[in-house]
């Protein structure tokens, strides 16, 4: 059974942030709040991880759509392609926040994602999310974890994740209860934005 871990967004506790990144490092999966849904995740260097990853949710690891949870702006050039002005301020006026944005992918991208020409970037509006990514030093990738109930798309308490999820993977964080509308996902790799999926962020802003 996965180890649960409670962290409160105002302060979270560095030693258990700490014992989170350790189990990231080791190659571990774990489950942890955002600022929309409770996502899935795991260290973007560790292969094996990716692919477990990719096993849970049943998509080839090569085409699956994962985000790349970054703690703010400055992992962005690692990953994407250099951006022109008016993309890089939509950017920064409205991240930290609930926004995936799909930008192109450079070559630096990992390995198993060489092939992908774009990528999903999310700096979610959370400190326990921010505090491991930055812990971690590196992205996280992430991917959303779904309830098979039609009504309740997200599961949204961290004792029912735990319950359903435990037995797949390593650590579970109580950051308190999620939400249960995901991301908005805005696709930028036009230079134009392009509404994908409307979520909790607000449209407006295209």
């Amino acid at each position: 059974m996965a180890e649960f871990i409670k962290l409160y967004n105002e302060n979270p506790n560095p030693r258990e942030i700490q014992k989170v990144v350790n189990c990231l490092r080791g190659g571990g999966l774990v489950i942890y709040p955002t600022d929309t849904i409770y996502g899935l995740g795991c260290d973007i260097t560790n292969n094996r991880a990716l692919e477990r990853i990719a096993q849970i949710k049943g998509v080839k690891l090569a085409k699956a759509n994962f985000s790349f949870i970054c703690k703010d702006l400055s992992n962005l050039s690692d990953y994407v392609k250099q951006i022109d002005n008016a993309t890089f301020k939509l950017l920064k006026r409205t991240l930290p926040g609930p926004y995936t944005y799909i930008l192109p992918g450079n070559n630096n991208l990992p390995t198993v994602f060489k092939k992908r020409k774009t990528v999903g970037i999310r700096v979610p509006e959370n400190t326990i999310c921010t505090s491991i990514v930055q812990e971690l030093g590196n992205p996280i990738v992430s991917t959303s974890i779904h309830d098979e109930d039609e009504i309740i798309e997200y599961t949204t308490d961290p004792e029912l994740i735990l319950e359903k999820w435990g037995n797949r993977v390593d650590l579970v964080i109580d950051g308190g209860y999620g939400d249960n509308v995901p991301s908005t996902i805005i696709d930028l790799t036009s230079g134009i934005p392009v509404l994908v999926r409307e979520g909790k962020g607000t449209i407006d802003i295209i």
